[in-house]
């Protein structure tokens, strides 16, 4: 009976932590993350340095999207096949060498089939060699704060000195995302690579929760016998995605049990409440010397939260302090902060504050009007 008792007694006190004990309870290390607040709601060993094998293209997603939206490269641009590509070893999309083959190609290879030789023929690409690339890929893990992530190539086979952890690879996941398009590919279970001799290889997406796990749209698996089973997974329902990983899996009906158990437990327990949304005006403000005259006020990103879905959603009020604006100024420039306070009158954030389109600076007949029209009411003022 008293074990009976200290155990609803911890069952009340931490409600969530109790459940979350099994979650993952075969993995080496795993992780949950929502990605807008950055919040954990759950993880195991998720510092540990483990072999990422496959997920590792994540990474080699990332900076392929990057160079995408900073137009570098297009998805229509024609990438020439070398040899190394052809020759890589384990999961393919049979590239061939001297082939050109579209860019959006090779990247549907490797986010459906994980296809090894087309990672190597978009480090290739992106980075001029594979080696160069593998150095673009250490400087954006370093550049994203990743201190327990080194990659030794592209494609994540064993190699030494090449692993992550189970929270660097949701803290890639997250802004691999962020570029949307990605989803589009990783989404996808089945689809036909058409080479160019006629031929077609037959793309089956190796994350299965894709086709049998509502609101799962991507991300990426892995396997070697050294890393084990992993996989980083998302998925979203409503207003909220999470993002899940696990690593050193025993075997891949585990690695997508224990991942859909993560991603269910998430989407059961929480709610993502919008304090702020981006295009919410927060107040009107006069700007000397301008074309405009005014400027609306609004947060530079939207401002969230996650809750439990026991809570109720707090009223809060707002605090804003705009800087002295100097013409002429863009949208998106940060003009002051927000400070957001709680029913107690407690500050819990405070987010950067911009206007919501640009502001230009009066010309010299403009500026002569407005000095005149100034002084004009200023007589008539004194004259009353």
């Amino acid at each position: 009976v008293m074990k009976k008792i200290c155990f609803l007694l911890v069952l009340f006190l931490c409600p969530f932590s109790v459940f979350a004990i099994d979650l993952a309870s075969n993995a080496k290390s795993a992780i949950i993350i929502e990605p807008t607040t950055g919040k954990i709601i759950f993880e195991k060993n998720s510092n540990e340095r483990l072999e990422p094998a496959s997920m590792t293209k994540i990474m080699t997603l990332l900076l392929t999207f990057e160079a995408i939206d900073n137009g570098r490269v297009s998805l229509d641009d024609m990438v020439n096949i070398s040899k190394r590509a052809e020759d890589m070893g384990g999961s393919q999309m049979f590239l061939e060498a001297g082939s050109n083959i579209r860019l959006e190609e090779i990247i549907k290879g490797v986010s459906i089939a994980s296809a090894n030789d087309g990672a190597i023929a978009l480090a290739e690409f992106i980075g001029g060699s594979v080696e160069n690339f593998v150095d673009m890929m250490n400087k954006k893990a370093e550049d994203l704060g990743l201190s327990n992530t080194h990659f030794a190539n592209p494609h994540g086979l064993h190699a030494d000195n090449h692993y992550s952890s189970a929270y660097d690879m949701a803290i890639m996941a997250s802004n691999l995302i962020s570029h949307e398009k990605v989803l589009n590919y990783t989404s996808i279970y089945e689809d036909y690579f058409n080479k160019p001799d006629g031929s077609r290889t037959w793309l089956v997406n190796t994350n299965k929760l894709v086709r049998f796990l509502e609101g799962v749209d991507g991300l990426k698996t892995g396997y070697t016998s050294e890393a084990g089973y992993c996989l980083t997974a998302t998925a979203k329902k409503g207003n909220v995605r999470y993002i899940t990983v696990v690593m050193g899996e025993p075997s891949s009906d585990i690695r997508s049990s224990e991942t859909a158990n993560m991603l269910n437990y998430a989407f059961n327990s929480f709610k993502l409440n919008t304090i702020l949304d981006k295009s919410q005006e927060l107040g009107t403000i006069y700007i000397d010397k301008s074309k405009q005259k005014t400027a609306k006020i609004v947060v530079k990103n939207p401002v969230t939260e996650l809750i439990s879905k026991e809570k109720d959603i707090p009223n809060y009020t707002y605090n804003l302090k705009v800087e002295k604006i100097t013409v002429p100024i863009k949208a998106g420039t940060k003009v002051g902060t927000v400070e957001i306070l709680d029913n107690e009158g407690l500050i819990v954030r405070e987010e950067d504050v911009t206007i919501s389109y640009d502001i230009e600076k009066c010309n010299l007949w403009e500026t002569f009007l407005e000095n005149l029209m100034t002084i004009i009411k200023g007589k008539k003022i004194n004259k009353i």
